[in-house]
This record gives C-alpha cells, sequence and structure tokens, in this order.
C-alpha cells in the first residue's frame, strides 16, 4: 500500500516544488507591487483574474490529450503518445490566438466589469489605468506559457516532472531580480513599477520555455517521444477525433470554470473596490499552499491512469480511494498554518486597515474549506483518468454557474448579509459536489481503459 503513496510524491513534490515557486513569485510580485499602493495591486489582481481564465483554457486544452498520453505511456506506445503531444500544439495555438483576441480587443472591457463597485479609498480611473497597461505587456507572456504547458505536461505523463520543476525554478529566480530592478528602478534600471512587474513576469516565462525545451531535446535519448515528433504535425483524423471528443469537455470545464471564478470575484466587487483589494491578499497567500493538494491531484490522476491503461481495473480503483483520503488528510495541515498566519501576513501590504481585516477573513475561511478542497480535487482527476470527461464537466464547471455564480449573484445583490458569511456560503456548496463525487467513484463508472488496443 505504501508503494502508491510513495509513487504520488515522486510525482507530486516536483510539482509541487514547481508550482510553489511559480506561486511564490506572484506572492513576492503582489508584496513588491503592493508598497505601490491599493491601486496598483488591485489592478494587477484583476489583470490577474483574467489571464488565470486563459491559463485553464490552456490546462483544459492539454488535458484532454493528456488522459491518453498517460495512458499510452502505460501501454509502451511511443507513436501514439507523440500523437496526443502534436493536437496539444494544435489546440494550443487555437486557444491562444482566441485569448489574444479577446484580451487585446476587449481587454478594457472585461477590466470594466470588476470596476462597478464604490470605495473611498480607491481611484478606479487609476485603477483602469494601471490595469491596462499591466495587461499590454502580459500579453507577450502568453505564447511561451502555452509551449512550456505541452513541454511539461508531457514529460510529465512519461513519469519526469524534474525538468519542468527545475526551467520552474530558474524562472523564479529570473522573475524575482528583474521586479526587484523594473519595479523600483534599481541599479541604473527605469523605475517601471506595475508595467515593470509584468516586464519581469515575461523574462520568466520566456526563461523557463528555453530550459524545459532545450533541456528535454538534450535527452531526447531518454525521452523518446520526441524523436520524430516534428516530422509532422499532421495527426490521422479517427486519433484527432477521438481525442478531441474526449478534450472538448475538459476545454470548456476548465474555460468555464475559470470563467466562473471570475465573475464569482465581479459578484463580491459590487460590495466595493476593497473586497478584491482583501481577496487578491488572500489569494496570493492561499494560492501558495493549494499547490499540494493540486499536485497531488495531478498525481492522482496520472497514476490513477497509468493502471488503468496497463489493464489493472481493480488496483486501480483501490489506489484511487488510498489517494483521495491521503489528499484530504495532508490538507488539514495547509489550514493550520494559514490560519495560524492570517493576521499577520496582510500587515505586508501598504493599504488601508479595512483591506487588511477583509484579507485575514478571506484567508481563515479559505483554509477552513482545504481539506474540502484536497478530497474534492482528488476526486476530479479520479474521475477524469478513466476518460469521463462529461461527467467532470457537469460535475465542476456546469455545477459552478448553476449553482455558485447565482447564489452569490443573488446573495450579493439582493440580501444585506455582510461579505464573509456570503463567501462562506458560497464554498460551502461545494459539499454538494464532494458527495455525488463520491458517490459517483464509488461505483465505479469512472474505471475503463481508452487506449485497450494499439494504434
Amino acid at each position: 500500500m505504501r508503494h502508491i503513496y510513495k509513487r504520488a510524491l515522486a510525482l507530486a513534490v516536483p510539482m509541487m516544488i514547481q508550482n510553489g515557486i511559480t506561486n511564490a513569485v506572484g506572492l513576492v510580485d503582489n508584496i513588491m507591487v503592493g508598497s505601490l499602493g491599493t491601486e496598483a495591486f488591485t489592478a494587477v489582481s484583476i489583470v490577474g483574474q483574467l489571464i488565470f481564465v486563459f491559463n485553464l483554457a490552456i490546462f483544459g486544452g492539454m488535458s484532454g490529450p493528456g488522459i491518453y498520453g498517460a495512458q499510452y505511456f502505460g501501454q509502451n506506445n511511443l507513436e501514439g503518445f507523440r500523437g496526443t503531444v502534436r493536437v496539444k500544439h494544435w489546440i494550443g495555438a487555437g486557444v491562444l490566438l482566441a485569448g489574444l483576441a479577446a484580451f487585446i480587443f476587449g481587454g478594457e472591457f472585461l477590466i470594466e466589469l470588476y470596476l462597478k463597485g464604490e470605495s473611498a479609498d480607491i481611484d478606479p480611473v487609476l485603477t483602469m489605468s494601471l490595469a491596462k497597461s499591466y495587461l499590454s505587456v502580459m500579453l507577450w507572456g502568453l505564447p511561451p506559457f502555452v509551449i512550456t504547458q505541452i513541454y511539461a505536461g508531457s514529460l510529465r505523463e512519461t513519469g519526469s516532472p524534474l525538468k519542468p520543476m527545475t526551467a520552474g525554478v530558474a524562472s523564479v529566480f529570473v522573475d524575482i531580480l528583474f521586479n526587484y530592478l523594473f519595479i523600483y528602478g534599481k541599479f541604473g534600471f527605469p523605475k517601471l513599477g506595475v508595467q515593470g512587474a509584468a516586464i519581469a513576469t515575461v523574462m520568466s516565462r520566456f526563461a523557463e520555455v528555453l530550459i524545459v525545451v532545450l533541456w528535454a531535446f538534450a535527452a531526447r535519448k531518454k525521452h523518446e517521444f520526441l524523436i520524430g515528433l516534428y516530422k509532422t504535425l499532421l495527426v490521422p483524423g479517427d486519433a484527432a477525433v477521438k481525442i478531441i471528443k474526449k478534450t472538448l469537455p475538459i476545454f470548456f470545464n476548465e474555460f468555464l470554470w475559470a470563467g466562473g471564478i471570475a465573475v464569482l470575484t465581479q459578484c463580491y466587487s459590487r460590495r466595493g473596490l476593497d473586497i478584491i483589494a482583501g481577496m487578491n491578499i488572500s489569494n496570493a497567500l492561499c494560492n501558495m499552499l493549494n499547490v499540494v493538494f493540486i499536485a497531488l491531484g495531478n498525481a492522482v490522476g496520472i497514476l490513477v491512469g497509468q493502471t488503468l491503461g496497463a489493464g489493472h481495473r481493480k488496483e486501480a480503483k483501490e489506489d484511487a480511494f488510498r489517494l483521495m483520503w491521503f489528499t484530504g488528510g495532508a490538507s488539514i495541515l495547509l489550514t493550520a498554518i494559514l490560519v495560524a498566519i492570517s493576521g499577520v501576513f496582510p500587515k505586508c501590504y501598504d493599504t488601508t486597515v479595512e483591506v487588511r481585516n477583509y484579507a485575514s477573513w478571506f484567508i481563515v475561511i479559505t483554509a477552513l474549506f482545504f481539506p474540502l478542497q484536497g478530497f474534492l480535487n482528488a476526486l476530479y482527476f479520479t474521475l477524469r483518468s478513466g476518460g469521463q470527461t462529461l461527467v467532470t464537466f457537469l460535475f465542476d464547471s456546469v455545477f459552478s454557474w448553476v449553482v455558485s455564480v447565482p447564489a452569490a449573484f443573488l446573495l450579493c445583490t439582493f440580501t444585506a448579509l455582510p461579505i464573509m458569511p456570503i463567501f462562506a456560503i458560497v464554498q460551502a456548496l461545494d459539499f454538494i459536489k464532494v458527495t455525488v463525487g463520491y458517490i459517483l467513484v464509488k461505483k465505479g463508472v469512472w474505471i475503463s481503459s481508452l487506449v485497450e488496443e494499439k494504434s
């Protein structure tokens, strides 16, 4: 039984380190920008929320081929695996072009949606100006991000998470260094403030993609799927259709789920821009720790997918349950850490007492639901590992738009409840998802091999 925990940690720990360091960069960015004033980090938070939707769309687009990739690798079918990587290139290009078009032509409108609330301490005109400046630079970082996700995901599916982790670590140092130089204008560099933070982030994206791609090809004898990968980018029609059918529900799930989170934030912002500022501080810290259960969830999906691909269905179900409880239990420790520092962390920001108070309570409430989110994340990846992408679509994003978003909108618009009880109620609705998901996993409706025959 212990071997499955060791395998999960061997996959998850490098992902935790990579994502944790990436989020640490976000945290450092946040604190550095926070020293420029409330408008500055509110602007960065709004743009970050929009780019989060793009990032999740890319993640969803890569995940469908990734399900097949993990199973093909478990089956030792290299040509099948190459086909999944080629499909990722086409999906990445399509999402990238759509995202650039949306941000270039509709960026101002999207930012404006978050500036509806009133605040005596935050200037919405200045916030808009800073947000537009930040977004215009951040767009240059989207192409390298897409390429990194194609390679990092493919390497992880083969059980090689160290290269993406190392690239992520290097990008962090690039980001922190140039944040310091460009935000504050140190050592002869121009003092660019919010725009400087964006330039540093873009530079880190390019550093990351160069390291992961060049390093992977330097060791292509080990990563055999790279040999002959670019002889063609064409994929056999039947294989492409099969993968796309599984990909579309995941893509729309991730895109709509991220969109739902963005709309939830917009609903909360109706109670004032101070709310957005407080949530930004809370998210910067909580995202540092939620990488643990997110990485464990990814490990669940990869390990269970490989086991299913090898035809060991009973073992896959047993491993899934062990890892779900393991993930939920690990999240309890994260709750304790967050609650302990909830009153201290907001003091790192140059903002009002009210914003700091909001931030502290958002941290505490988010922390209390971490075990629920950890268990839920493992449930989601278990269902998805067997190709039940339509089920996860209903389970995740449809739930957000049908239950969570309407609840937040109605409570924020038509009740006098304070924002903290509203936030807690919306978080608690996820108990419904956990109950339904657990029943589905226990019944075994997700257990199937997608690659029983080599193509």
